[in-house]
């Protein structure tokens, strides 16, 4: 397995972490966790999403906090939209990269944006052909792996939907994600190598997991073993999909930043400050946290104190 010397960290606690907490967390509090990102060596992150107010009131303040990660210097600050009438209002509001999502599973689509994939294709589409110059694209395909509704999914059903996708923005970057946390290193390889011999215009490909049966960080490695070099993560490891009871956040950014540093693959985060915001998102009413090297570096930190 081939691994690089350094990846990019797209960090999406503020959007993916957040949006499942019920009570609501004060803008201020955003922005300030932000800041602290920023101050740890973070340089793009989801900060956002714009969608239904009504159903997702966590996100209602979208206008204010992406640009408040834009302000940020050298910040990178994607926002998640989930179809054309959203992607409107984020490019509106100054928005200067956008994140689309579709599900390869219809029943995950119907659930997440209410649509079939192919009317979630045309969507994006449409996105596309008004998409002003200058702004990027991002590409995420959820239930790429696997579905909470229907189990696996075929690899050929994934590579089928980045037929009808992947031609309209050649420049996007493409992002299998694992919704479930359920697949394995092995797959998460398969589907990227494929995909990748596939699409060889592509500009760049990233990899979404999450780490509900432990293998965040395997399915990590096994993606940059598959050629990857962006990949996700939430501090705190916050997040969750509200359609698969028992999925945990995004692997934590905290566990693939001290894991890939040991390994002599540079990150560009600095690990005291990063642990420092995960233990502040940690303790956000209503999340549930997840990752394991906060937990390990705080008690290190407790029994030095001692």
């Amino acid at each position: 397995m081939s691994l690089p010397d350094s990846i990019t960290i797209v960090e999406v606690g503020p959007r993916d972490g957040f949006q499942p907490i019920g009570p609501l967390i004060p803008t201020a509090q955003k922005i300030a966790f932000l800041h602290d990102l920023h101050a740890a060596g973070l340089r793009r992150v989801e900060a956002t999403a714009f969608v239904s107010d009504a159903a997702v009131p966590q996100l209602a303040d979208a206008v204010e906090v992406m640009a408040a990660a834009q302000a940020l210097p050298g910040m990178n600050a994607q926002v998640l939209v989930p179809n054309q009438r959203h992607a409107e209002r984020a490019l509106a509001a100054g928005a200067r990269h956008l994140s689309f999502v579709v599900s390869v599973s219809e029943k995950h689509n119907r659930n997440n944006v209410r649509c079939t994939p192919l009317e979630s294709v045309a969507e994006y589409g449409r996105i596309v052909a008004m998409l002003p110059d200058g702004v990027t694209m991002r590409l995420n395909l959820a239930t790429a792996y696997d579905c909470p509704f229907d189990g696996p999914i075929p690899m050929e059903d994934t590579l089928a939907l980045m037929d009808a996708l992947v031609p309209m923005l050649p420049g996007a970057e493409v992002c299998p994600c694992d919704t479930t946390g359920r697949v394995t290193p092995d797959r998460v390889a398969a589907l990227l190598i494929a995909a990748r011999a596939r699409f060889p215009d592509a500009a760049s490909w990233a990899y979404h997991g999450h780490d509900t049966y432990g293998l965040g960080v395997a399915n990590v490695l096994a993606a940059l073993g598959a050629g990857v070099r962006v990949i996700d993560a939430s501090t705190g490891g916050l997040g969750g999909c509200p359609f698969a009871p028992g999925a945990t956040g995004n692997v934590a950014t905290e566990d693939v930043v001290w894991t890939l540093e040991r390994m002599g693959i540079a990150t560009g985060v600095d690990l005291d400050r990063l642990v420092a915001a995960g233990r502040v998102a940690a303790a956000l009413p209503g999340a549930l946290p997840g990752g394991r090297v906060r937990d390990a570096l705080t008690a290190s930190l407790r029994r030095e104190a001692a």
